[in-house]
């Protein structure tokens, strides 16, 4: 595994400092943060920061996970299975449920993309007879709405719900799950653990620890950080930019903001302009790679150095990168992950075990893999991202070219 040394020197660290337990997040809470996106409740310092989570997740960064080599979103680090024989159901054309937050950024869509053929195979196969589809467009009233329609409409044989954000969509992920319908959430998480299976990539810490982590290794002491957020109240945001401050906080780095940006590509060059006319930022930080093409062009456009740099696999970012030759690092919040639910239900279908908390590898790109992603995307458009685990799948690549 790679920077093994860098990521035993931070977790030592944290370790060190004196543990704290945070409060589970409440609604109240979550609504606050949402409306007011303080930078005082979000951090290292918020009751959304968990210590036990934080050393867990970056310790699970150098584990080696279970299952196939060639199919990451069939892996699975540090599994206990749970007996799913309840849910047996002997027969195929089953009736698959989906509750989807939205397909509001590219991350999702190319994510969505993939699940869709995913279930395209089950179909074929005849497993699934009919995937029906619900959108909340990033509307927590309507998710609640969407899940109680599927639960009173009571013909799913499994639910799998992304939810929108996370103490608001707790209450109907219970109610689903106590209709006696095998519940799957995946991408983000809920207050409660009812469901069958939670299936997600290592973590929000581990995604912005890496970032962080990099940079930290990269600029030298007191060097500036400007810290681009998408939006508040959403647990893998809030745990990366916990992890990122918690490291910036044990290092002599000077984070000279943090700003939410929407993922809006106008809105970040303008917010990095601003900052780069009151003096020079060395690094930049990001806990979403939506708009990062835009942040660096605010710097050409000034005329200034490249910062050193933390974006995502998304492949305007990684082609930006080769192109401008910048010290940068492409964190992974593996979109592959879209492919395992549905796999997932047809492994509960069968009765198979499945992990009750599903693990997935998540892991960086970094300079010396950066040309063999972008020669294995290359027809590939900007706002797909490179680690979609969809190259065996039977609609590739048209299905993700032609979105």
């Amino acid at each position: 595994m790679k920077r093994v040394r860098a990521r035993a020197l931070v977790a030592g660290a944290a370790t060190a400092v004196l543990l704290g337990t945070a409060a589970c997040t409440t609604d109240t809470a979550a609504e606050e943060t949402a409306e007011e996106g303080s930078e005082s409740e979000s951090g290292a310092n918020s009751e959304w920061f968990v210590q036990a989570d934080y050393d867990r997740e970056l310790a699970q960064r150098d584990i080696e996970p279970e299952g196939p080599a060639d199919q990451p979103w069939l892996q699975a680090i540090e599994p206990e299975y749970v007996d799913t024989s309840e849910y047996a159901s002997p027969g195929g054309d089953k009736t698959l449920c989906f509750s989807n937050a939205s397909v509001s950024n590219p991350w999702r869509v190319t994510g969505w993309i993939t699940m869709q053929q995913q279930v395209e195979v089950l179909k074929e196969q005849g497993v699934i007879g009919e995937f029906r589809v619900s959108d909340a467009a990033d509307d927590d009233n309507k998710q609640i709405s969407d899940i109680q329609a599927f639960v009173e409409n009571g013909d799913c044989d499994a639910i799998i719900i992304s939810p929108s954000t996370t103490a608001t969509l707790t209450p109907a992920v219970e109610a689903a799950c106590e209709s006696g319908t095998p519940v799957i959430v995946f991408d983000r998480g809920v207050n409660t653990d009812c469901m069958v299976t939670f299936i997600h990539p290592i973590g929000g810490y581990a995604y912005g620890a890496d970032g962080a982590e990099y940079l930290v290794e990269n600029l030298d002491p007191g060097s500036k950080v400007l810290a681009l957020r998408i939006l508040p109240g959403v647990d893998v945001l809030e745990h990366r930019w916990a992890a990122a401050d918690r490291i910036f906080s044990e290092a002599d780095i000077d984070v000279v903001g943090v700003e939410f940006t929407g993922g809006d590509a106008a809105q970040i060059k303008d917010i990095v302009t601003q900052y780069l006319q009151r003096g020079d930022i060395h690094g930049i930080w990001m806990d979403a790679g939506d708009g990062a093409v835009a942040a660096v062009e605010a710097f050409e456009d000034a005329g200034k150095p490249y910062p050193v740099f933390m974006g995502e696999d998304e492949m305007s970012f990684l082609r930006k990168w080769e192109e401008t030759g910048m010290n940068a690092i492409a964190a992974v919040y593996s979109n592959f992950q879209w492919r395992t639910p549905v796999l997932a239900a047809q492994m509960i279908w069968e009765g198979q075990e499945v992990p009750e908390e599903w693990v997935l590898p998540q892991d960086p790109i970094e300079s010396d893999e950066l040309g063999a992603y972008l020669e294995a995307n290359a027809d590939m458009p900007s706002l797909h991202y490179a680690k979609f685990g969809g190259e065996d799948l039977p609609g590739f690549p048209e299905a993700w070219t032609d979105r």
